[in-house]
């Protein structure tokens, strides 16, 4: 069993999207897409969910799956986009249905249901799914939401939010939702997996000392060397750090425009009858410095 890794790096968002292949069958998944959006002129584009199209089609690809680690708050996803231009179906954990029954009153969506029937398949820790002569494990991981999930396919795990590159930490855990000593434990349900696990995150952020943007790193080197909760680092130290750090974060930009679509799998509200999308900007929802997640 081996497999191919195609990551990019959009840094208007510091996200990063994968390819992933099955080499013996070219059948793939797509991980974590992301819809352009530019908050002040609210335009959308599809130009980063079209490099992932432009890997697949130079890589002769079949896309299976378009897994979401969880519904970010930093990024309007792509899925529903990809899942039009591919039929894959799109895959996130359970639990987002506990995040849809946080966020769907919020913005008053009354147009669908808590259920998670917007996306095509629900997936619990244990699940697999099969790419090609591969298999997709799911690792429930949660802490950051509720519904966070990792990836382990061959030799790789796809860890979301969970963990960042060692010089940079670990998310933050006051997302509704979110437990700080969830996370820690999350952590090391990551940190059993053999030390030669290839670990791929999903943001990169340029911590002081570093110019260069990167995203694969191993079990090995983050229970070596993650600056917030390497192999010695206590729960209840991890938890006093990360509270801390959490009480003085701010809103992250895209956080009202994301959860309303990645609550529905990508896809956006009906147009009106004048053939109008519109996003809700509810008022006053948040404290001026909010405890929500920036993926800090």
């Amino acid at each position: 069993m081996t497999i191919d890794v195609h990551p990019h790096f959009d840094e208007t968002t510091n996200t990063v999207s994968y390819v992933v292949a099955d080499t013996a069958t070219r059948r793939a998944a797509i991980i974590d897409p992301v819809l352009d959006f530019d908050p002040k002129a609210a335009q959308l584009a599809t130009e980063t969910a079209d490099a992932l199209l432009g890997i697949v089609e130079r890589e002769r690809l079949t896309v299976d799956w378009i897994l979401e680690t969880h519904a970010h708050a930093d990024h309007l996803s792509a899925a529903h986009y990809l899942r039009r231009k591919t039929g894959a179906a799109v895959v996130i954990g359970e639990h987002i249905t506990d995040v849809q029954k946080i966020f769907l009153p919020l913005f008053e969506i009354g147009d669908i249901a808590a259920d998670g029937a917007v996306f095509d398949r629900l997936v619990a820790d244990g699940d697999t799914l099969p790419l090609g002569d591969s298999e997709i494990g799911v690792l429930h991981v949660p802490g950051h939401t509720p519904a966070d999930v990792a990836y382990l396919i061959g030799d790789t795990a796809f860890v979301g939010d969970t963990l960042f590159m060692p010089d940079y930490g670990t998310a933050r855990a006051d997302f509704p939702g979110g437990d700080a000593a969830t996370l820690y434990r999350s952590i090391q349900k990551i940190f059993a997996l053999p030390d030669e696990t290839r670990i791929f995150v999903c943001h990169d952020y340029l911590p002081e000392g570093r110019d260069q943007y990167a995203w694969e790193t191993t079990v090995a080197a983050e229970k070596a060397a993650n600056v917030h909760v390497h192999e010695g680092v206590s729960e209840a130290a991890y938890v006093a750090m990360r509270e801390k750090r959490d009480s003085g974060l701010s809103a992250p930009t895209l956080i009202l425009p994301s959860l309303q679509v990645n609550v529905r799998a990508g896809a956006l509200p009906e147009a009106s009858e004048e053939g109008h999308v519109f996003l809700r900007l509810p008022v006053n929802v948040f404290p001026k410095t909010s405890p929500l997640p920036d993926g800090v």
